[in-house]
């Protein structure tokens, strides 16, 4: 019979949600791209008799590997080819100081600076800002061999071969990727329709979650081609076409989950098919097989799926029909000219520049006036931990240090028992495909990954063996305690719950979603727009509250607490759409009084929201007509302001 913790040994909330593994396919292609591009490099330096040469390029194609997370082609140019220019200036900086002490230091924390505050631009960016003082880090700390250009030369050819992996299929898949997340979410929405008129509130939030998130992909994936192409490619005319046409399907199922029967299962069925038919590219027409519906929550979804059919099964698109949903981007000098006046003028860019700065400079300054053993692995590791858009900075150090543990195990054994040379290609053919294969799975079993691949390229540099076992741990832990308390600890806002301030503004955008939907001028095109943005910011709540949870206590106690208003608001949403949707299939208006009034007691709720340190309940004063169609809606504005509201 299992024994049972005693109540005094169960760990904590928080630390059992940091070392569970995330739930992610395991994804193969990349697993053998990263095999290939890690040993072919290693294999040709000691054929050249040049075995250092290759651990460079082995480094490179290290860094390559990590950024190769992009479906799309396209993305997987930017993702990799992007980060390894960063990477290659950061290297030929460290080269250029290394052995120069107090330059070096200063060197290396002004790039911190710079590379901090890009990092806050987006998540290209955010990956180059971390090669760019990764490599530095590594060029001022670690004797590299060569001439200055030979180790920036060896890591960009490193990085760009697995990039020359990753697209060799592309002439044959090349609207594969794109047309797989289309597909995606027409079965993600198949999954919501099936849950909408379940009792099981949790299994509707879940669907619908993963609903949103669904689309947030594709529309990703459909955004990095439609600058240039749009209205030239009929494909990307006709994928386009597809994604907008599941919307009125989205929109059909608050109105299913509010009038509480379920749908038959024909119609989740149906749209499996139509996901089917957009993943084979056919425009053969589409045996839907739907009951006759009976009512009005029926008919607004029968129509939204003939709808659906009557587009993915269209032989020909014409551009000048299809609808912008989420708006085309602006040109890229436009977007280049935002993202360095974003970076300039943010406080928050400045804010978390400074913070890694300071770290770096901490841990540069402790290096140079104490004798500690490979030093810069101190910066590495800070590097790596105070990333805030990766995660928890505090849950990331604690991954951190457990995840260089079970790597050091690993290497260990490889150290000792494996002798070097040939022998190195087999245990990195096996140990390479770890990475992309265990980092979706958290930060702690991609740190037990790369740790003993560093660690075995690192050994071919310099021949330490064993000796690099002990200085690693020892530098890990100390980054991780300079990032735990001087970018952590001393900075109050990085352990404040920064979930209050995005549900004010997205209660605020729910007001403007609220008058937009049933104003005299609706347009639908601008109010699909703004219900997607809508979801695609309640989406990021969800993540902040998600990431806010690993946080130890207070700050995971005080997240858990906004859970129920993230819900209600949510719900909030859901009930307009629903309410929008039943006007559309005959359903009488609201009346302009009742709009105010509601949009009103949200703008309350906003700001109370924004003002409130505790959630505190208040009574709300929301009557109307009994029949109206914003009955429901009413009903989820008095529960959220009964959540939340100022004093």
């Amino acid at each position: 019979m299992p024994r049972e913790f005693p109540v005094g040994l169960t760990p904590p909330d928080w630390l059992v949600r940091n070392l569970q593994p995330q739930k992610a396919p395991v994804n193969q292609p990349a697993m053998v791209r990263a095999a290939v591009a890690m040993t072919l490099p290693l294999a040709v330096g000691l054929v050249a008799g040049r075995p250092e040469y290759g651990a460079l390029a082995s480094m490179g194609a290290l860094s390559g590997v990590i950024g190769d997370t992009a479906d799309a082609y396209r993305m997987r140019i930017l993702n990799i080819a992007v980060p390894q220019f960063f990477g290659a200036v950061g290297i030929t900086l460290g080269c250029l100081v290394y052995g120069h002490g107090w330059i070096a230091v200063a060197t290396v924390t002004g790039v911190a600076l710079v590379s901090g505050m890009i990092s806050t631009i987006g998540a290209v960016a955010s990956v180059s800002g971390l090669l760019l003082l990764l490599n530095t880090v590594i060029g001022a700390g670690l004797p590299i061999p060569g001439a200055w250009w030979l180790a920036p030369l060896l890591m960009t050819g490193g990085g760009l071969l697995v990039l020359f992996l990753a697209l060799l299929s592309w002439p044959l898949r090349s609207r594969v990727p794109e047309r797989t997340a289309v597909a995606d979410a027409y079965r993600a929405v198949a999954d919501l329709l099936a849950v909408c008129g379940n009792d099981s509130e949790v299994a509707y939030d879940d669907a619908r979650h993963a609903a949103t998130q669904a689309l947030n992909q594709s529309y990703d994936l459909v955004l990095t081609h439609r600058a240039r192409s749009h209205g030239r490619s009929p494909d990307l005319t006709r994928l386009i076409a597809r994604l907008n046409a599941v919307t009125p399907l989205v929109e059909a199922a608050p109105t299913v989950r509010l009038n509480g029967r379920p749908l038959p299962p024909e119609v989740p069925g149906a749209v499996r098919r139509l996901a089917d038919a957009v993943e084979a590219d056919s425009t053969t027409p589409v045996d839907l097989r739907l009951p006759l519906p009976t009512t009005e929550t029926g008919r607004a979804v029968d129509h939204a799926l003939r709808y659906a059919a009557e587009v993915v099964t269209a032989p020909d698109i014409d551009p000048r029909g299809v609808a912008d949903h989420l708006g085309r981007p602006a040109a890229f000098r436009i977007r280049a000219a935002r993202a360095a006046r974003g970076v300039l003028l943010s406080a928050g860019s400045w804010r978390y520049g400074l913070r890694l700065a300071l770290c770096i400079g901490l841990a540069q300054v402790l290096v140079s006036i104490a004798p500690v053993p490979r030093s810069y692995w101190v910066a590495l590791t800070i590097t790596f931990v105070l990333k805030p858009d990766f995660g928890s900075v505090f849950s990331r150090a604690l991954l951190r240090a457990l995840g260089t543990v079970a790597g050091l195990v690993v290497a260990a054994a490889v150290l000792a028992e494996v002798p070097r040379g040939w022998a190195d290609i087999p245990v990195l053919l096996v140990l390479a495909p770890l990475i992309p294969a265990l980092t979706p799975r958290g930060y702690g079993y991609q740190t037990a990954a790369i740790t003993p691949v560093i660690l075995l390229l690192s050994d071919v540099l310099n021949r330490a063996g064993t000796a690099l076992l002990l200085p690693r741990l020892l530098d890990s832990l100390m980054g991780c305690a300079i990032a735990i308390v001087a970018g952590y600890l001393l900075w109050p806002e990085s352990w404040h719950v920064r979930v209050g301030d995005r549900l004010a503004d997205a209660v605020a955008d729910t007001a403007r979603y609220v008058e937009a939907a049933f104003g005299d001028t609706t347009d639908p095109v601008a109010h699909a727009r703004m219900r997607r943005r809508l979801y695609r910011d309640l989406s990021g709540i969800r993540t902040e509250f998600q990431r806010a949870l690993t946080e130890p206590p207070p700050t995971g106690r005080r997240a858990a607490a906004w859970w129920p208003l993230v819900v209600a608001v949510e719900r909030i949403v859901d009930a307009t759409t629903a309410a929008r949707v039943r006007v559309g299939h005959g359903a009488a208006p609201p009346s302009e009084a009742e709009i105010d009034q509601v949009a009103l007691q949200l703008r309350e709720l906003s700001e109370g929201v924004r003002e409130a340190e505790v959630l505190v309940p208040v009574r709300s004063d929301l009557t109307g007509p009994s029949g109206s169609v914003l009955e429901p809606l009413r009903q989820e504005v008095a529960a959220a302001r009964a959540i939340a509201s100022p004093r």
